[in-house]
């Protein structure tokens, strides 16, 4: 008969080790039932009651996806434009529709990405999605290439095309943690002392691709740490060329309006509608090289851009610009945008395209 081995005994903690387990355990519990609640606190609420339109097909919000390994994400390869909204008495209207399409355009030609459709068509799904999209303040077209690759050069180079419109604050920076932070009336700017802009022998400065972004995000980045709201990027030459995603001008002390040349920087549409502007309204404009000093002497310094709309500019590497406050230029001039924009300007009309009846 075979001996039935007993069950080796388990040693009784001491006490006081046995509380210490204890008491970590509880620890451990509420560590645990805390990164729930902020998880729980921080995960976004139901998607935004947004379509976007997907290679033809508007499709809700959280259903406009691409892999994780496509050839856009992984090699950085996206390229896209981003269009302003507004309210206006006939309805909303995109501003500068024909422009932002040409350019998105010429961002394809300029990556080589294989983008085949038309101006017609893409303008025509812009204005879709907008119009299926009420109370939305901004449109973005993305361009992508949305297969798995194994190379730096796709395989398969078919292109899809998404437009989203959306309202910014309410449908994104609105369920982040924090929520949605005031827009600024006046910046405080850092010049970039390390890295240089985006350079046209690498990639095209005038293309709106999404690996031209990412140098940029890293100055403007530590800028936000050192408490600045933007920052402005110098070219391989250390003249002032833009901020990550806007343009720079300044009023000298003879009054004329400036701007870095348009070899190194992107081709605003903001930036291109100011000139228009100033020069109707008979300011001398001049685009050439700008260097930290003189932009420092300015009277006024201002930014533009389709987010941001023209805004002052009142301090940059701690120093103040002109009396430390917005410009009468720079009001002038944004006043007059601003009347444009929600179609009160008849002279400027055809920068509008109407979404309804369109």
């Amino acid at each position: 008969m075979r001996k039935t081995e007993s069950s080796p005994k388990i040693a009784a903690l001491p006490r006081a080790a046995g509380l210490r387990l204890a008491d970590g355990l509880r620890r451990s519990r509420d560590t645990v039932a805390r990164v729930r609640s902020k998880t729980a606190e921080q995960a976004p609420e139901t998607p935004p009651d947004r379509r976007i339109w997907l290679d033809g097909e508007l499709v809700p919000w959280d259903r406009a996806t691409v892999h994780i390994l496509s050839h856009s994400l992984q090699r950085g390869s996206l390229i896209f434009d981003f269009l302003s909204v507004h309210e206006t008495p006939r309805g909303p209207a995109i501003f500068r529709l024909r422009e932002h399409v040409e350019r998105l355009l010429r961002s394809a030609e300029l990556v080589g990405l294989p983008l085949r459709m038309s101006a017609k068509e893409i303008s025509e799904a812009i204005v879709l999605t907008v119009r299926e999209n009420p109370g939305a303040t901004v449109a973005k077209v993305n361009a992508f290439i949305g297969s798995v690759e194994i190379d730096v050069v796709p395989a398969d180079d078919r292109v899809s095309l998404a437009v989203a419109a959306y309202e910014p604050g309410a449908d994104i920076a609105a369920r982040k943690p924090g929520g949605q932070q005031p827009a600024s009336t006046a910046l405080r700017l850092w010049i970039e002392k390390k890295r240089r802009n985006r350079r046209r022998d690498i990639v095209d400065p005038q293309a709106k691709v999404a690996a031209n972004y990412v140098s940029p995000m890293a100055a403007k980045w530590e800028a936000r740490r050192q408490g600045y709201d933007d920052v402005l990027l110098v070219d391989e030459d250390g003249y002032i060329a833009e901020g990550p995603t806007t343009n720079v001008f300044f009023f000298d002390a003879d009054e004329t309006l400036r701007t870095p040349p348009d070899r190194n920087v992107l081709l605003g549409v903001t930036r291109s509608t100011v000139m228009e502007l100033a020069k109707h309204g008979g300011t001398d404009v001049r685009e050439d090289a700008v260097t930290r000093e003189e932009l420092l002497q300015a009277r006024e310094v201002f930014l533009t851009g389709t987010a941001l709309g023209i805004c002052p500019v009142v301090e940059i590497d701690r120093q103040c610009i002109g009396d430390g406050g917005a410009g009468p230029k720079t009001l002038a001039l944004r006043d007059r945008f601003e009347t444009i924009i929600r179609g009160g300007d008849a002279a400027f009309d055809h920068w509008l395209s109407y979404v309804e009846g369109a």
